[in-house]
């Protein structure tokens, strides 16, 4: 267990400095930038796949751990242990970040994006903001760790599993850049938001932000294994008869 949770420190602490680090250094403000940050969250992801992932499975993530709990790989106890392991990963790379670009602006936090302003009508943030980026946050780690689930389904496809997970957050991150900068990880996002509050006038900003990348991943992961659950009892009920 002990093995397990330093593997899950140190996957989430690689994954915020990979994936938060090249958001900072190129920016997320047009179409090369998105691409960039995009890239680099999916090649970090199947990077840890093929290095951690045989140690604990390489969740770097709490919503893909509160799903593999749901389903039934991992117990409730390493469920809680995995997810402190990963915040404290997620501080230790945002705090690295932010030692780097030597200013707690820069590190690679989430907010509402001019495409979901504008989607809402407004130039501030509002309640109609925070709820169109929590759908965006359910909906988008919904589709994430229906294909984590799916993939890591079956022990025949373990020698595709990472690439085809690094695939699918490449895609989510497409996506979702342009609406919340792309959450769909509780502790990376998190921890990029709470070194943000430090800045003047960015506590109350920050605080509505967390509210979207923080809840919606979760409720998006739970709602993903329940899904397959269902649908595996199905498939089993077909088998049988």
């Amino acid at each position: 267990m002990f093995k397990k949770l330093v593997a899950e420190f140190f996957a989430t602490m690689i994954l915020v400095l990979v994936g938060c680090g090249v958001a900072i250094g190129v920016g997320c403000g047009n179409e090369a930038g998105i691409v960039a940050t995009a890239a680099a969250f999916g090649l970090s992801i199947i990077i840890l796949a093929y290095s951690v992932g045989q140690i604990s499975g390489g969740h770097a993530n709490p919503a893909v751990s509160l799903a593999m709990a749901i389903r039934g790989d991992i117990s409730w106890k390493e469920f809680f242990g995995y997810c402190c392991a990963q915040i404290l990963g997620a501080f230790a790379g945002s705090g690295i970040l932010a030692l780097i670009f030597l200013s707690v602006k820069s590190t690679g936090s989430n907010a509402y994006q001019p495409a979901l302003l504008a989607a809402a009508n407004t130039t501030e943030v509002n309640f109609q903001v925070v709820m169109l980026g929590l759908l965006a946050e359910i909906v988008l780690t919904f589709l994430f760790i229906l294909v984590v689930l799916g993939v890591t389904s079956k022990k025949e496809l373990g020698g595709v599993a990472g690439i085809v997970i690094g695939l699918a957050l490449f895609g989510v991150h497409l996506l979702g850049i342009p609406l919340t900068g792309t959450s769909v990880n509780p502790a990376r996002a998190l921890s990029a938001l709470v070194l943000h509050m430090f800045n003047d006038g960015a506590a109350k900003n920050d605080a509505l932000t967390l509210i979207a990348v923080v809840i919606g991943p979760f409720i998006g992961a739970a709602l993903a294994a329940l899904v397959w659950k269902l649908f595996s009892k199905k498939k089993e009920a077909a088998e049988a008869e």
